[in-house]
């Protein structure tokens, strides 16, 4: 007997989407959905690209070239995604630059 389909509401950058799919697979997508959102955010906050499109675009890029090298062998920045890392030092160092303002404005 096959599975009926159900529709899930799922978010993506904030914006909703409906997205069909079995019942067995429903953890599985909630799970793509949450690792996609994720790299969205990466990528919005990183301040490099702008818009929702745009932000989709690059993440699903990033995810098939992972997936590609992946599937090839060869190696997938060691386990890390170096992009992302890089992403969050920059995010990191502008938190410590203007914290280190606001400090100087105590002086």
């Amino acid at each position: 007997m096959e599975e009926r389909p159900l529709t899930l509401d799922v978010s993506l950058l904030g914006r909703d989407y409906r997205v069909a799919c079995r019942e067995s697979e429903r953890e599985e997508l909630q799970q793509a959905v949450q690792f996609l959102d994720r790299r969205m955010r990466e990528i919005r906050d990183s301040g490099k690209v702008a818009g929702s499109e745009r932000i989709a675009v690059m993440a699903a890029l990033n995810i098939a070239h992972e997936l590609l090298r992946a599937r090839s062998g060869a190696p997938v920045s060691e386990g890390f995604d170096s992009a992302a890392i890089e992403r969050r030092i920059s995010l990191m160092q502008a938190a410590i630059d203007r914290a280190m303002a606001e400090q100087e404005k105590l002086f």
